[in-house]
């Protein structure tokens, strides 16, 4: 130490690490910034003309080079530092200077390489986005045949021990952002649970089909086209529906779906001259003024089912399965009401299928949907394997249980309170 010169090589060394310490700082933090910041904020000023901005989005829309071409700058500033400071310390103490340059160059990238530039890029992170995009632009225009042959590299080396890439992963990573930052801010109180449900819901249409949400076939109510004119008016009347599916012999035999208000205009029309009246009715087909049946596979997606329905101007059909058969109906209600929830009206009860007790159970209808219930009461029961109560206490009992069984899965006691045939018409819940 006491025989080293300090002469210009020396400054000229101290001043080339200073100045790879800062570009080590300008790396971290670029890729702090541009990975942190908003897409939507970026977007909203690009709209309002800030070229910074726009620019960010383009060179964040390939965030594999990006991250790449930040990587390599920032590993070659990084251990080009290293080797400065550690050729420098050599010269001055000897073999000690590899352990002090370690210790120094560790603390120095450490705090102002990594902590200090990242700390700030998160805390303004579209500011600094849109500073850094002009020179990060630079980067990775320059960097792009090196990444790009990295990229093919790695690609190839995962290939060979079996790992396949999705070069379309972060898209389909957009989804899950959305609803863990909803899910978090739910948690934090930052975002009402209906707002998160209705969100979620909207998301969540691509991914469920009709036969999920679908009214089965069980509880449909059809009417016989072969009664007498009077009496379908009658049962179009007195029913809570104002479409009814027509059926001929069987009930799987549906050939037409009628509406209150063209039977009751029909009839009206039919009936004003009293003296014909009894001749016109033994005439009339309810069929005349019934509409064709509409009908959709169950594999269908809810968010093509809706659209379907509006490119249609209809709100009805009916769900059949791979052979034909008839398996439900479905409603654009029913789709809409996965987004905003129950949607009731004058003929709808209040009553939605959830009793809490005081001892903190609910009783519920075993044809209840688990997607409806985790909504209703807050809870993550599965929905993989069965869509109602019903079908996930009989999946995860191995059998149709008897009145009075009580199973316990996922967290929960399920006690079948009423069973109809081979039907679980009433559970008990408990979550323990």
């Amino acid at each position: 130490m006491e025989n080293f010169d300090f002469d210009s090589g020396f400054w000229m060394t101290f001043g080339a690490i200073f100045v790879l310490l800062i570009l080590s700082g300008f790396f971290s933090g670029s890729e702090t910034a541009l990975t942190a910041a908003s897409r939507s904020k970026l977007q909203a000023q690009a709209d309002k003309g800030s070229l910074g901005a726009a620019r960010a989005l383009k060179v964040t829309n390939d965030n594999e080079r990006l991250i790449g071409s930040v990587l390599l700058g920032n590993n070659l500033v990084n251990i080009l530092a290293t080797s400065l400071i550690t050729a420098l310390f050599t010269q001055m103490v000897g073999e000690n200077g590899i352990v002090l340059a370690t210790l120094v160059m560790t603390f120095l990238v450490l705090v102002f390489a990594e902590v200090l530039p990242k700390t700030y890029a998160i805390t303004n992170a579209e500011s600094a986005a849109i500073r850094v995009s002009r020179p990060i632009s630079l980067v990775v225009f320059i960097f792009a045949p090196v990444v790009s042959f990295v990229r093919l590299l790695v690609r190839g080396v995962l290939w060979v021990f079996g790992v396949a890439t999705d070069p379309d992963t972060n898209i389909l990573a957009v989804r899950e952002e959305i609803a863990g930052a909803l899910t978090l801010g739910h948690q934090e109180g930052l975002v009402e649970k209906e707002d998160r449900d209705r969100i979620l819901g909207a998301l969540d249409l691509s991914e469920r089909t009709v036969e999920e949400i679908m009214l089965h076939r069980s509880g449909i109510e059809m009417i016989d086209v072969s009664l007498p004119a009077e009496e379908i008016l009658s049962q179009c009347l007195e029913s809570a529906h104002t479409r009814l599916p027509l059926y001929r012999g069987n009930p799987e035999n549906i050939v037409g779906v009628i509406h209150a208000k063209d039977l009751a205009r029909a009839m009206v029309k039919l009936t004003r001259d009293s003296a014909a009246r009894s001749e016109d009715l033994a005439k009339f087909q309810v069929l005349d003024v019934a509409m064709e049946p509409y009908f959709v596979p169950e594999t269908t997606p809810l968010d093509d089912q809706m659209r379907q329905f509006l490119k249609r101007h209809t709100h009805f059909a009916l769900v059949v399965d791979e052979y034909g058969a008839l398996q439900g109906l479905i409603t654009l209600e029913d789709i809409l009401e996965e987004i905003v929830g129950e949607i009731t009206d004058e003929f709808d009860t209040s009553d939605q299928g959830v009793t809490a007790a005081q001892d903190g159970h609910v009783v519920v209808d075993g044809s209840m949907t688990i997607r409806d219930l985790n909504r209703a009461q807050d809870w993550s029961l599965p929905d993989e394997e069965a869509n109602t109560l019903a079908g996930l206490v009989i999946h995860e009992a191995q059998m149709i249980p008897a009145e009075g069984q009580v199973f316990v899965f996922h967290g929960f006691r399920f006690e079948v309170a009423a069973r109809k045939e081979n039907r679980i018409t009433q559970l008990k819940i408990y979550k323990l």
